[in-house]
């Protein structure tokens, strides 16, 4: 289980309509939110991996340390959520150094994990990750279906394992996709989690767990918030995007918490190891 800490106004979608010079003006709703979540997370045991932007937690440190003290693992989702490839190598060691100081910092313990921003992730992004002193990156989305903002990495097992130690010496975590006739589908949350109809969703993951292998979910708190503000002005495809579903959400969020077990991406990853198929290149 993964949560990507962000505020609803600095999403992809929306960043055409909200300038980055104006978060400071926007309603700030992800603290309020994230606590709901933390509840449902309690009361279901579950334990999560927290990629938090470092914009959130030098304004909000009270929340990561809310979320290290329930358990939940501190990973990074960068500074700014800036994408990637919109950023040069320098700028981006830049981003990444300063979220996981900042982390690193409140919760006193390393952060290991990196999420790129819309899994905006780049074959050149690895090894600065590795200097910053990553261990994992969880960016990977392996579709076969063509996403404007995805990012690609070269990997030999794309789509078939869920961990895979790349030549840099990350370890690379994917989110999950379903394989139906040939094609790799998205089936790991975000927007897909949101507008199939739950019961349908829940078989395509035990589908996946059948095969033997672990499923990788990610979910936003803003997913959860259908007060949050409406923004005029955006385009068909990024307004339904954004808002499908919103009211839906948190119930069938709560039934996957209740349907399945779940553990943090460290201890995925560690389970990998022990079943030895975390090393096809160490």
């Amino acid at each position: 289980m993964s949560i990507d800490v962000e505020e609803w106004f600095q999403v992809s979608n929306l960043r055409g309509s909200i300038p980055r010079d104006s978060w400071h003006e926007q309603e700030r709703r992800v603290e309020q939110v994230l606590e709901r979540m933390l509840l449902l997370m309690e009361k279901w045991e579950v334990k999560a991996t927290c990629f938090i932007l470092g914009w959130i937690a030098e304004r909000s440190p009270e929340l990561v340390a809310r979320i290290a003290q329930a358990g939940h693992e501190i990973a990074s989702h960068g500074y700014g959520h800036d994408l990637v490839y919109d950023l040069d190598p320098a700028s981006f060691r830049i981003d990444i150094e300063r979220s996981k100081r900042i982390l690193e910092d409140l919760c006193g313990r390393p952060v290991l994990g990196y999420r790129a921003p819309s899994f905006s992730v780049t074959e050149w992004a690895l090894p600065i990750l590795r200097d910053a002193g990553f261990t994992y990156d969880s960016s990977l989305f392996p579709i076969t279906l063509r996403h404007s903002r995805y990012g690609k990495l070269s990997l030999q097992g794309a789509g078939v394992v869920p961990t895979e130690t790349t030549p840099d010496g990350l370890v690379e975590v994917r989110l999950s996709c379903l394989q139906v006739g040939g094609h790799a589908l998205p089936w790991a949350g975000g927007g897909y989690f949101r507008l199939i109809p739950y019961p349908v969703f829940r078989r395509g993951v035990r589908r996946i767990l059948r095969t033997g292998v672990p499923y990788v979910f990610y979910i936003h708190p803003w997913e959860l918030d259908a007060e949050q503000p409406r923004i005029r002005g955006l385009s068909r495809g990024d307004r339904f995007r954004h808002y499908v579903n919103l009211e839906k959400t948190e119930s069938r969020w709560t039934s996957l918490l209740r349907d399945f077990e779940w553990m943090p991406i460290r201890d995925l990853i560690a389970h990998e190891k022990r079943r030895g198929v975390c090393s096809l290149y160490a």
